[in-house]
C-alpha cells in the first residue's frame, strides 16, 4: 500500500509539498528552506517580496548605493587627472589614492547589485557606506565644499532611513522573517 501523498518527499528536481524537503537547493512551499538568495514564500530565507523582487525601500537603497559608487568613481577620476597633471603631493600617493578609489567604487557597485537582488549580506556594508558617507559629507561641508558635502549628507541620511525601514529590515536581517512568522 502506498503512503499518503502528504508523507512522500518531493521528487528530484521538484519541490516537495508543505513541510517536506524537495531537491537540495530548490525552494518549496511555506516553512520549507530554499536556496539562499532565491525567492520563496513565507518563512523562507533568501529574497522576499512579490515575484522574488526586493521591496521598494531596498531597491531605493540600491540606487543610493549606486549613486555613491558613481560619486567615488568620479572623485577617483579627478584624483587621477590631478596626479597625471602633477598636482598630487607625490606621484605614488596620487596613483595609490586613484586605485583605491576605483576599487572602492567597484565594491560599492557590487553591494548595490546585491541590494537590488535583496541579498542579506549587503546590510552591513551598506550601513558602513552610509556612515562613512555621512562623515565625509560633514568634513566636506565644514571645509566649505558644499557642492560635494551636501549631496553626500543627503544620500547618507536617505540611505540610513531606507536601511532602517521595516520592509528593508525584514529582507536584510537574517532570522527576522522567521521570528515575524512565529509571532
Amino acid at each position: 500500500m502506498q503512503a499518503p501523498r502528504a508523507a512522500q518527499p518531493g521528487k528530484a528536481g521538484q519541490p516537495g509539498k508543505a513541510g517536506q524537503p524537495g531537491k537540495a537547493g530548490q525552494g518549496g512551499q511555506a516553512g520549507q528552506p530554499g536556496k539562499a538568495g532565491q525567492g520563496g514564500q513565507a518563512g523562507q530565507p533568501g529574497k522576499a517580496g512579490l515575484g522574488g523582487q526586493a521591496p521598494r525601500t531596498v531597491r531605493g537603497l540600491a540606487v543610493i548605493e549606486a549613486v555613491q559608487a558613481v560619486g567615488v568613481l568620479l572623485a577617483s577620476i579627478l584624483a587621477g587627472i590631478d596626479t597625471a597633471s602633477g598636482k598630487s603631493y607625490e606621484l605614488a600617493s596620487g596613483i595609490a589614492i586613484t586605485l583605491i578609489g576605483v576599487c572602492t567604487a567597484v565594491g560599492l557597485a557590487l553591494v548595490a547589485r546585491g541590494l537590488w537582488a535583496g541579498r542579506r549580506w549587503t546590510r552591513t556594508p551598506t550601513m558602513l557606506t552610509q556612515l562613512f558617507t555621512g562623515i565625509v559629507g560633514i568634513y566636506l561641508t565644514q571645509s566649505a565644499r558644499y557642492d560635494w558635502g551636501i549631496p553626500a549628507l543627503l544620500l547618507a541620511v536617505a540611505g540610513v532611513g531606507l536601511l532602517l525601514a521595516p520592509s528593508s529590515l525584514r529582507i536584510l536581517t537574517p532570522g527576522r522573517a522567521e521570528k515575524a512568522g512565529r509571532s
